[in-house]
């Protein structure tokens, strides 16, 4: 991406944000969907931003797409959900893993903001291992039929499109036969306008009001063969790469989460006045800023080298495509940056975590409430250390790295 479109983009992400502030804000209070979310991201171009230009998208490397996550961030985590929800792990599969005419049916209709994306993996019994999912399919003639549960999926409530997993039914009505594996799951493109899809809106969260989450139902639902995405049993290879570009975007998230209650408490510091004297001269509460500063910069480190090995292997597999590029080398790269997104995304969210409990410690009283900014950070950053990869799960994957894949913790 070339200087002045950088620039551009990232005007036009700043412009968003100004906007969408005191929108987000009353929504948060009032604990309900920010409907203005897609119209304000359609009116600055900002539904596809690491898309392709070809396929309506602004063509953001994974850079330059960190620096605008963490930019979104700073005004709630639910609304940078939104955005990795439909791009990070709804167009991006669809951009690695689609046939043409997938990318060419789907990418600039989801740019427009005509079509939603939602990423559905989880199930209520199938979150940290998603080998142990139950939603299955069958193939009749030229349709898949799908049947099963998700659950506290990002965008499910409003989602156009979902990127969907499921077992063949044979590994779940014959497990002698073929049992779970890896090799066994596919992925699917299913659109929602057609019948078999129920779904229900999940408003019991601690934070994250304005942002949909949702349990989908499949009963019977018929998905057209040329929606299969990859091939039959690429299934979980395609959801653990796609989890690498989420993964990113959420520690990118935490980042602007960091920068936000930093800014916000520089500025309280500033202003507050207790035992005769501003806040921001008490020695304590420098202490915070100190810690606060620190993690934003370690932050800020992480994720821009997580982001540069992600684009070191993006253009490993654009060369792999015009076939200049070796497979090994693909290979090398992609755990690479497996592996440092992980580290990135495990940080960040610790880090966001305690640099939000800080930022409410310096507001007192005024911290613990949503009516300012710090108390609805907490509220939503501690989802980040849950989902796209638990603490525990992250900190295995980091280790298994380092000592070998015989060393992994579970297969």
């Amino acid at each position: 991406m070339d200087a002045a479109k950088r620039e551009k983009l990232l005007r036009d992400v700043e412009a968003f944000c100004e906007e969408i502030r005191p929108i987000e804000e009353l929504c948060y209070l009032e604990r309900r969907f920010n409907e203005q979310l897609i119209p304000l991201a359609k009116k600055y171009n900002l539904l596809g931003i690491p898309v392709p230009e070809e396929y309506g998208g602004r063509g953001a490397d994974a850079v330059t797409y960190a620096q605008a996550i963490a930019r979104i961030n700073r005004e709630g985590t639910g609304v940078r959900t939104f955005f990795s929800g439909h791009t990070s792990i709804g167009q991006l599969p669809v951009v690695y893993f689609g046939t043409r005419e997938q990318k060419e049916r789907f990418l600039p209709a989801s740019c427009r903001g005509e079509k939603i994306f939602a990423f559905a993996l989880t199930e209520p019994d199938a979150g940290s291992n998603p080998l142990e999912m139950s939603s299955t399919w069958r193939r009749e003639g030229e349709h898949y039929v799908l049947n099963g549960v998700k659950y506290l999926i990002s965008n499910g409530g409003i989602a156009n499109v979902l990127v969907t997993f499921a077992y063949p039914e044979s590994v779940l009505n014959h497990p002698a036969e073929a049992g779970r594996s890896p090799g066994r799951i596919s992925a699917f493109l299913v659109e929602t306008d057609g019948p078999g899809i129920s779904r229900e809106e999940l408003p019991a969260k601690m934070g994250m009001p304005t942002c949909s989450t949702a349990m989908l139902e499949f009963r019977d639902v018929r998905v057209p063969a040329h929606n299969l995405l990859g091939k039959e049993g690429d299934g979980f290879r395609i959801a653990m790469t796609t989890l690498v570009s989420g993964r990113l975007s959420v520690a990118a998230g935490c980042l602007g989460v960091i920068e936000d209650c930093l800014a916000e408490c520089l500025r309280y510091a500033q202003e507050r006045e207790q035992h005769g004297k501003l806040i921001g001269k008490h020695q304590l509460v420098q202490q915070h800023l100190a810690w606060m500063e620190t993690y934003r910069a370690a932050v800020e480190a992480l994720v821009l080298r997580a982001a540069e090995a992600k684009h070191r292997w993006d253009i490993a597999q654009q060369r792999a495509e015009a076939g200049s590029e070796d497979s090994g080398q693909i290979a090398t790269l992609y755990k690479e940056a497996d592996r440092l997104v992980a580290v990135a995304k495990f940080f960040a969210s610790q880090a966001a975590w305690e640099v939000a409990d800080r930022a409410v410690q310096v507001f007192g009283g005024r911290g613990w409430s949503t009516l300012f900014r710090p108390g609805r950070h907490l509220l939503d950053v501690r989802v980040c250390r849950i989902y796209e990869g638990t603490d525990e799960i992250l900190q295995l994957k980091i280790a298994s790295a380092l000592l070998g894949k015989e060393f992994e913790a579970y297969r």
